[in-house]
């Protein structure tokens, strides 16, 4: 049996990037995608090729005043879900500083296919230091969505800047699947709702959604999880959860 303990190279990578609460679930991983788990180690030890950059993003952080901040808690869990579903296309609501999207764009890149669709409202922060109140979500000044990414391709990066409720309805209409999506935007139980019965019927057959943030959207996520007739997969403790389409 695949041993359920990250490789040896991810942690470093999460090291890399400050944030042990990053450190990757294997399990959770597992669950969504099925199989034996080999697959997901083999993947999550690719992260070791990606300390450099991870150095990068914690600096920029840093630099920005977002200490002890990776803004998505699973971010090579993204990559190995990429990598291993091989998306045509790939949707994220909710960008802020690119964490996200920066591991969501390497899997595409590593897989020499597929786009990812992002779209973003960005929150600019009011001041150039950001301020204790402030949300560290926020823009710095002068910035855009994406701010603190390292240099990577974004050949395969459509961004869009909007609100969700306008821009996510004319992104499902224009694309022909969804073959993966994560909620990171507003959370609320409307909204996500909102964004499920958006996208639900470009999803395609084997599918991955991801909602994070779910202790403060009640029950929408389980409710399109029974509509789906799916089981609903938590990240250990925390309040991110996915599911597979069926098929």
């Amino acid at each position: 049996m695949p041993s359920t303990q990250p490789p040896a190279l991810a942690l470093r990578a999460i090291e890399a990037l400050g944030d042990p609460r990053a450190k990757p679930d294997v399990r959770w991983l597992t669950s969504l995608l099925g199989g034996s788990g080999a697959g997901v180690l083999r993947t999550l030890g690719e992260a070791g090729r990606f300390v450099h950059r991870e150095r990068v993003l914690r600096r920029a952080h840093l630099a920005g005043g977002r200490e002890n901040y990776a803004q998505f808690r699973a971010p090579l869990e993204l990559y190995t879900l990429i990598r291993l579903l091989r998306p045509s296309h790939a949707v994220e609501t909710g960008v802020s500083s690119g964490v996200s999207s920066f591991h969501l764009l390497l899997g595409l890149n590593r897989n020499r296919a597929g786009t990812l669709h992002s779209i973003d409202l960005p929150l600019v922060q009011s001041t150039p230091v950001l301020g204790a109140r402030e949300s560290p979500v926020a823009v710095p000044p002068g910035r855009s969505s994406g701010w603190a990414m390292p240099k990577i391709s974004r050949a395969r990066w459509d961004l869009r800047l909007g609100p969700s409720q306008v821009l996510l309805p004319a992104l499902v209409e224009e694309i022909p699947r969804i073959d993966f999506f994560l909620h990171d935007d507003l959370h609320t139980p409307a909204h996500l709702a909102f964004e499920l019965e958006t996208i639900r019927p470009k999803l395609s057959p084997g599918a991955v959604v991801l909602a994070d943030n779910t202790q403060w959207t009640g029950t929408a996520f389980p409710r399109f999880a029974r509509r789906l007739g799916v089981p609903v997969r938590r990240r250990g403790r925390s309040d991110l959860v996915g599911l597979r389409v069926p098929g």
